[in-house]
């Protein structure tokens, strides 16, 4: 069983930046492609970013492009997301997954998906 724990999400001004945390733990992490994925209220659960199990290769949602960057340090089984220029409709709960990939540079972009998810962190950005 990976069990997994956001961190860093607050309250944050427009414009500004918050950096999301993953900690991961139960197997081993590099093995696993990380998604990261957001709810606003009302609305379903979007993608956001993946990153592959090496970290090479990154996708994201039109929406965070050029805004937002995933990153990984598979030495301390750390998943980071990077949110520069928030704007409020960026304010959701943010939420990493987990998917075991055989291929390490694969990256997949739904939430059925992923195997494994962490509980949720809140960001909310105020004008």
């Amino acid at each position: 069983q990976v069990h997994l724990v956001e961190s860093g999400g607050g309250l944050v001004q427009a414009g500004g930046s918050l950096r999301l945390s993953c900690a991961a733990s139960g197997r081993t992490f590099s093995s696993y492609t990380m998604g990261w994925f957001r709810q606003a209220p009302g609305k379903a659960r979007e993608f956001v970013a993946t990153i592959s199990g090496s970290g090479a290769n990154t996708y994201y949602a039109d929406s965070v492009k050029g805004r937002f960057t995933a990153s990984r340090d598979n030495a301390k089984e750390m998943g980071y997301l990077q949110m520069n220029s928030l704007r409020l409709e960026d304010t959701a709960v943010y939420y990493c997954a987990l998917r075991f990939s055989v291929a390490i540079g694969a990256t997949f972009h739904t939430a059925d998906e992923y195997n494994f998810w962490g509980q949720g962190t809140q960001v909310t950005v105020s004008s």
